[in-house]
């Protein structure tokens, strides 16, 4: 999804790329060797992002470095990661245990401004909707989700495919994110994994929003 010709230069300015710069060496130092995939896909989605910010009007600094930070507690064990979202009082309706796959984003963004207080909020709640969504996404929350499901680094199936083709020709940003995230519960399903019942009630509200009900 890079954009041939668009250079960082292009888009940030140099605090700007100084920051990214920073934050690219510290997600080097606690991911690259731990999760080597991992950390290629965070910096996939990074470029992935920016490029979509820039093509539907979003800030493309903010973009850049939420998408290398969004799967910053991807190096937590399991056990760890749900007993630091209980240490924080997430409420998410269930067991965490349950859910686990989906608090990581929501721990980094609860965790990290107190890292990179320079960091603006818009950064952080992007962070902690790029796993669940929701039917309330701001322009950047949506380029964030949209961007770790297609970013050229993950493996293509249809839908995938689809949605990429849609970044490519344009298509509304609040469609692409609704056609992700209905993705994305497909590929739950498919995989007969737990289906988060939040999952359905921001699906049954996009759809509605989208027929106008």
């Amino acid at each position: 999804m890079h954009m041939e010709g668009v250079r960082d230069g292009d888009v940030l300015n140099a605090e700007q790329e100084r920051i990214v710069h920073r934050l690219e060496g510290d997600l080097k130092a606690r991911m690259a060797e731990v999760k080597p995939k991992r950390y290629a896909h965070s910096l996939s989605v990074a470029r992935t992002a920016q490029d979509m910010a820039v093509e539907y009007g979003v800030d493309p600094f903010q973009a850049r470095v939420a998408g290398i930070l969004h799967d910053w507690d991807k190096v937590v064990p399991t056990h760890e990661l749900v007993s630091r979202a209980r240490d924080m009082g997430v409420d998410m309706g269930v067991d965490l245990e349950l859910v686990a796959p989906l608090l990581h984003g929501i721990t980094a963004a609860h965790e990290l401004p107190s890292l990179y207080p320079e960091l603006p909020q818009a950064v952080w709640r992007a962070i902690s909707l790029h796993t669940v969504g929701s039917d309330k996404m701001s322009a950047l929350d949506m380029v964030l989700f949209v961007a770790d499901g297609i970013e050229p680094l993950r493996k293509g199936s249809a839908g995938i495919e689809h949605v990429r083709d849609m970044v490519r020709g344009h298509a509304p940003l609040s469609e692409v994110y609704a056609e992700s995230f209905c993705g994305g519960v497909e590929y739950v399903v498919q995989t007969r994994r737990y289906l988060y019942p939040g999952t359905i009630d921001i699906y049954n509200r996009l759809v509605l929003g989208r027929t106008g009900a």
